[in-house]
């Protein structure tokens, strides 16, 4: 649509320059709360907030309109604001009719979600919608931010699409202070997906299925490589258990922790003939591995990160550690070898030369201009095609990457698993402030474990008096998957029939219910939505 994914602004820019935040299915504040403090500050200084979320987080408090959705709602709640942008003649005509196609089957798509409409299916007054429609229009400059809460649907690709229409429709691509801005969920997910982890890609988002990209990547790399799409993460599992996948390299990754439907996870590492996992820990998924192979950390290596507004850092080693532990590229071009490809030994400053070399929008990187006066530790953002760039803070400014902009047509689609008779609640997952992900480093960390130490559940006062469930009460959590026991926290955080829970911790961790439903597109799974039955303990 909008051509790689990424934030279109840098941070600065949106909680600096924007008239209008709206953050839909993220809560910054204890996800990303470096980002979170800014926008609480760019609120404290008088921008507009519009906060779409199931929960009732802590920017919530602070925002101009709350827009409750109904979890996995997202796709309906954004084609609304975009028919009440068109009904109500608020959209930007010349940047539609200059810079965009397909507009007309925008409008034909959003001609039924009515506010009215919207409201049923998302649990909101529908006077709320359009209140959040007309000041997000009537702003010089509109941010869009979201996360998780947004791609983590059997629909989350459909749910950006709509977003992006929202910003498009209105023009806020290309400006200082707009945009559509993804926070990505670890400190170089997008620097990995820069270079090429998705099984579609080669680094910098050249397609696998373009020959001519193809061609190139062989001449560079003197081999001859396959024309085949890979697998995504989530689908190795199914085919783990078929048997078509028997081999498995794992890095820096604990999917018995942190993926969903954990019985279905451990079935399919069981199935492999052979498991090896390089990783800092002892994890729950290290103890099904064949071969374990200690790595370093961030701490004990060079190279480079790439955040979530695409600002490509250095990383310097800080401490040399005592044991057999090698670096992940070292122990990659070691494997590479003894696999029979000839593969020279590699600084971090060689793989840096070359990832310039194969990916145009890092072409005008390397460690000696990251380390200069120029550049002065404040990175550099792709794309930065030549050493004499300075860099691109803003997307899409003057054209989108792919020349005119793609509106998408997304109609609503309930989620993979709503409740029922037997399982009549809304489960969905999320991070705490003060742990992160598997707790592979922060569960290790002295103190924030007293601060956040074991898992509990959010449920609503209405729901916990028809349970005679009291705050602090032990329940019993089940789904169609799994069954544990946990701590109510009881609160008006969650609407009547939907609860909360964060996947940290493994006294009860809440990926033993979740469903691994996948969206069609991106395969990112369904975390966020799924049936489940709480029972006093």
């Amino acid at each position: 649509m909008l051509g790689s994914g990424a934030m279109t602004n840098s941070i600065e820019d949106v909680t600096r320059e924007a008239d209008v935040i709206m953050l839909v299915g993220s809560n910054p504040e204890e996800a990303h709360p470096v980002a979170g403090m800014q926008i609480r500050a760019a609120v404290e200084r008088g921008c507009r907030l519009i906060v779409a979320d199931p929960r009732s987080i802590g920017l919530a408090a602070h925002a101009d309109i709350h827009l409750k959705l109904r979890p996995g709602t997202n796709v309906a709640f954004a084609n609304g604001i975009v028919n009440v942008l068109i009904r109500e003649g608020l959209y930007d005509e010349r940047f539609v009719h200059e810079r965009t196609e397909g507009f007309e089957i925008l409008s034909a798509t959003v001609r039924d979600y009515t506010p009215a409409r919207v409201a049923e299916i998302c649990g909101i007054d529908q006077r709320d919608l359009v209140s959040a429609a007309k000041l997000y229009a009537a702003a010089d400059a509109a941010a869009i931010v979201y996360c998780l809460g947004v791609t983590e649907h059997s629909t989350g690709t459909d749910g950006v699409m709509a977003l992006s229409n929202i910003a498009m429709v209105t023009g806020n691509l290309g400006r200082r202070g707009g945009g559509v801005n993804p926070l990505r969920g670890q400190n170089n997910v997008q620097g990995a997906c820069d270079m090429g982890a998705g099984p579609d890609d080669l680094p910098g988002y050249q397609k696998v299925a373009d020959p001519e990209v193809v061609r190139r990547f062989e001449k560079a790399w003197g081999t001859e490589l396959s024309r085949e799409k890979g697998v995504k993460a989530t689908e190795c599992f199914p085919a783990m258990i078929e048997g078509d996948i028997k081999g498995l390299f794992l890095f820096g990754e604990d999917p018995v922790r942190t993926d969903p439907d954990t019985t279905h996870v451990i079935r399919a590492l069981e199935a492999l003939e052979f498991f090896v996992v390089d990783d800092l820990f002892m994890t729950e998924t290290a103890k099904y591995a064949d071969v374990i192979l200690p790595g370093r950390s961030y701490a004990e290596k060079e190279g480079t990160f790439t955040n979530t507004e695409r600002r490509v850092q250095r990383v310097r080693k800080a401490v040399d550690v005592a044991g057999d532990t090698r670096l992940d590229t070292d122990i990659f071009i070691e494997i590479m070898n003894r696999m029979g490809y000839d593969q020279p030994r590699l600084t971090a400053s060689e793989v840096m030369d070359e990832i310039a070399a194969v990916t145009p929008t890092y072409g005008g990187m390397s460690h000696a201009r990251l380390d200069g006066e120029e550049v002065a530790g404040r990175g550099l953002q792709w794309p930065c095609p030549s050493a004499d760039h300075p860099g691109t803070p803003i997307l899409h400014m003057g054209e989108f990457a792919q020349g005119l902009g793609a509106f998408s047509t997304p109609d609503y689609q309930p989620s993979a698993e709503l409740p029922d008779e037997e399982y009549p609640f809304v489960l969905m997952t999320g991070r705490v402030l003060y742990q992160y992900n598997a707790c592979a480093m922060t569960g290790r960390t002295e103190g924030l474990s007293e601060l956040a130490g074991s898992s509990f559940i959010e449920l609503n006062e209405r729901d916990a008096a028809v349970l005679n469930v009291s705050d602090g009460d032990r329940v019993r959590v089940s789904s169609r998957r799994g069954e544990l026991e946990t701590t109510a926290r009881v609160s008006d955080k969650t609407n009547p029939g939907e609860t909360w829970m964060p996947f940290h911790f493994q006294d009860a961790n809440s990926n033993w219910l979740t469903n691994a439903a996948l969206d069609r597109v991106s395969k990112a799974p369904e975390y966020k939505v799924c049936a489940v039955r709480v029972e006093k303990a």
